[in-house]
């Protein structure tokens, strides 16, 4: 591996204008599609399997032309103090509002809410229910902005008017705070290199890796029915990835020409070395992202290829791009008094002077991995136990998706949720539909009321409609408003117990009972994110500690890096609980409604954190490895993997930290809570179980931690990602030169 990555660091470094102006081209040809393309987005979630799922799929077979899969709004009305929405005058304004919204070119129709009912028992509040032909991604805008017409109508009219519900959804934004995260990089990119062109190559890198990637996502989202969350979620991990992954490669090349090798020297034994990392460490974020279609969530799964997919074209632009660049910046990536140092060098100074002034002198890392060798047993216990209690809150960990209610109050599609749950109870924001599959029953209308009369009996049933009949008189939709709002634990209970009524009903009437709808989708969702979780988490760190122990020929560093990810990982979700659901420092990070979390959130999180913690131990650990291997003891080659390693991995998980705490400042609340819970997962991670428990842990270990059974060591192969046998072979290389060097005779 590492000889391959030299002769390629090599290359591109010759053909160095080629390289560039290919992916230059690469660039452009994939823009030139995302601008052509159309880049209407999915907001929908399907889940194959579930009953919820099987309950859609039979509505849209038994109610052709009903379009259960297309876009709703909520359009709620409130008089004015003191008056009621029933008052003449405002009943006309309602009626005016509805009629110019069943006016949309895309509407299916839109309910009257007084032939409806859809009025709160206090005449002060009534809504429209709006259907569309086409799903919320398919909409127009001008579509949408003829539903925000019609509700501004209705406000000159005097009334209050509100709109939520899927047609709302927008694509969401990142806001500054993205760009704030991405300066944080350049800055810290600035002091850790101390030049500016060694400071601008990894972000540069990174942009041309992200543009490519979402230029890519744009132009097949429709297509393949992507989802408004992938290319900000691609853009999430790719330019963090891409800055770190060239940021090592871009450090390794300084150190080599710190040591006195020329550039193209240079270049290819950072490729080498460096890269190897690289593409090892991307391999394990990879697996982590694409291992995520076990779940079996089509969005799930094409978020995870879409960010994998963003890692490979890091990976490629770091082994191709960067050593191309350095060949355009030469020298120029060290300080301007650093090659100064080595002009002196040349003209005589001491071989290693220009390399201890540049990035191999003692600094806090050498002294903080010495302090944690002379206790590591102190420092474990303490790293472990904060982690530890950071975790507790995970014991309260709620599942759910978001709906209006997660949106902040500033927002119309909140305000409309809360006014309904004031006029009609919380309930109707996310109503149950029952549906009675009466095909084999032989009396279907009696199928249907006694369905009816089972479910008005359960406590959390605010209300239960009469049933609603497909044209061939084999179907029915009944729907059950609970008592309690969408996301609560009672709904929850309702839709198991209106399940466990489907076996009774299905034995005296013949007829099969299913329930679906919103609600009981998110339901759904959480149970297969929490069935599906530890099979996920066998199968990526099983495959993560196979590659692990290939790459560090060891049984116990690999183990040590799953269980450290573990601990990171769950102090992580204990955080996001305290912050999202129990609210602390939510005015902070400008969390304006607490609840449940995210379903998404626990196993997109794993897969997410597994591969970037994955990063900082192949990174960190194999300097440690390369020193151990050219016959350091375990305690110098911790000393010697910090003092090499561990300024430019700090640098790496604080530029990491910052790009994904950009997306705190997102409007979309998922978006949200990823970037803060990957923030503080890189944080903990990278700061303690990488910095502190690492070393700690290879202190206690001693020579055991490097064990491999001879058999296994027989049976693996050697990649090489220390070097070792490219710099035999480059030793061997230069031997020979010197064998075969003529001697000059004089005449």
């Amino acid at each position: 591996m590492a000889t391959f990555l030299y002769r390629l660091g090599r290359l591109a470094f010759r053909r160095r204008g080629l390289v560039a102006l290919l992916w230059v081209v690469v660039l452009a040809v994939t823009g030139g599609f995302a601008a052509s393309a159309s880049s209407a987005a999915s907001s929908n979630i399907t889940i194959p399997g579930t009953e919820a799922q099987k309950a859609f799929e039979l509505l849209e077979d038994r109610f052709p032309g009903s379009s259960p899969d297309g876009a709703t709004a909520r359009v709620v009305f409130k008089a004015p103090g003191g008056e009621k929405i029933t008052d003449p005058e405002n009943k006309a304004a309602v009626g005016e509002v509805v009629a110019e919204l069943a006016k949309g070119e895309q509407v299916q129709q839109a309910v009257d809410p007084f032939r409806a009912q859809a009025v709160s028992p206090d005449q002060t509040i009534a809504y429209s229910q709006v259907s569309y032909e086409v799903s919320g991604f398919e909409l127009t805008e001008e579509s949408r902005d003829e539903l925000k017409a019609a509700a501004e109508d209705g406000r000159e009219a005097g009334l209050t008017v509100e709109t939520g519900g899927d047609a709302m959804a927008a694509i969401p934004h990142t806001g500054a705070a993205e760009v704030i995260g991405v300066a944080i990089a350049a800055i810290v990119l600035l002091i850790t290199f101390g030049s500016l062109v060694a400071a601008g190559l990894p972000l540069l890198t990174a942009l041309v890796g992200v543009g490519v990637t979402v230029a890519v996502i744009t132009a097949v989202t429709v297509p393949l029915d992507l989802n408004t969350t992938t290319p900000i979620l691609a853009t999430m991990i790719g330019l963090a990835v891409g800055i770190d992954y060239a940021l090592f490669i871009v450090s390794r090349y300084r150190a080599e020409l710190a040591e006195g090798r020329e550039p193209l020297e240079a270049v290819g034994r950072a490729t080498g070395t460096a890269g190897s990392a690289v593409v090892f460490a991307g391999l394990t974020v990879v697996i982590a992202l694409v291992g995520l279609s076990v779940v079996n969530i089509p969005i799930l799964t094409k978020m995870g290829l879409a960010a994998g997919g963003s890692v490979v074209l890091a990976v490629l632009v770091a082994l191709t791009l960067i050593p191309a660049l350095l060949g355009f910046a030469g020298q120029r990536v060290l300080p301007r008094k650093h090659r100064a140092k080595k002009d002196d060098a040349k003209d005589g100074a001491k071989d290693g002077e220009a390399s201890a002034a540049v990035e191999t002198r003692d600094g806090a890392g050498t002294r903080w991995a010495r302090f944690v060798l002379r206790r590591p047993i102190a420092v474990l216990l303490v790293s472990v136990v904060g982690l530890g209690l950071l975790a507790v809150p995970a014991k309260d960990l709620q599942l759910n998706l978001p709906d209006d209610g997660s949106q902040p109050t500033s927002t119309t599609q909140r305000r409309a949720y809360d006014l309904i749950a004031e006029g009609f109870g919380p309930g109707t924001n996310g109503p149950l539909i029952v549906t009675v599959d009466a095909e084999d029953s032989d009396d279907p209308q009696g199928a249907a009321k006694a369905t009816a009369e089972r479910l008005q009996g359960l406590d959390g049933a605010a209300a239960v409609m009469p049933a609603t009949f497909n044209k061939a008189g084999d179907t029915a939709m009944i729907t059950v408003v609970p008592k309690s709002a969408p996301s609560s634990a009672a709904t929850e209970d309702l839709v198991h117990d209106i399940r466990g009524q489907a076996p009774g009903i299905a034995e005296a009437t013949g007829a099969s009972v299913l329930v679906t709808g919103q609600t009981a989708m998110a339901i759904d969702v959480s149970q297969k994110m929490d069935d599906a979780l530890a099979p996920y988490l066998i199968l990526v760190v099983g495959l993560a500690f196979l590659l692990l122990t290939v790459v560090f020929r060891s049984i116990l560093v690999p183990l040590k890096a799953a269980l450290g990810f573990l601990l990171s990982v769950v102090a992580a979700l204990g955080a996001v609980v305290a912050v999202f659901q129990w609210g602390w420092l939510a005015d902070v990070f400008g969390v304006e409604q607490t609840g449940p979390v995210m379903s998404l959130m626990p196993i997109l999180m794993v897969g997410l954190v597994f591969g970037l913690a994955m990063d900082y131990e192949v990174f960190l650990v194999t300097r440690m490895r390369e020193a151990h291997v050219h016959g350091e003891t375990p305690h110098e080659s911790v000393v010697t993997g910090f003092k090499l390693g561990a300024r430019v991995v700090t640098a790496a998980a604080l530029i990491m930290i910052s790009v994904f705490a950009g997306f705190i400042g997102s409007s979309e609340s998922m978006i949200k809570m990823i970037g803060f819970g990957l923030a503080v997962a890189v944080l903990f991670d990278a700061f303690v179980i990488r910095m502190a428990v690492v070393p700690a842990v290879l202190a206690l270990l001693g020579k055991s931690a490097w064990w491999l059974p001879r058999w296994l060591d027989k049976v693996l192969p050697n990649v090489d990602v220390e070097g070792e046998k490219l710099q035999r072979e480059l030793n061997g290389s230069a031997a020979r030169a010197g064998e075969r060097e003529p001697v000059a005779v004089r005449d």
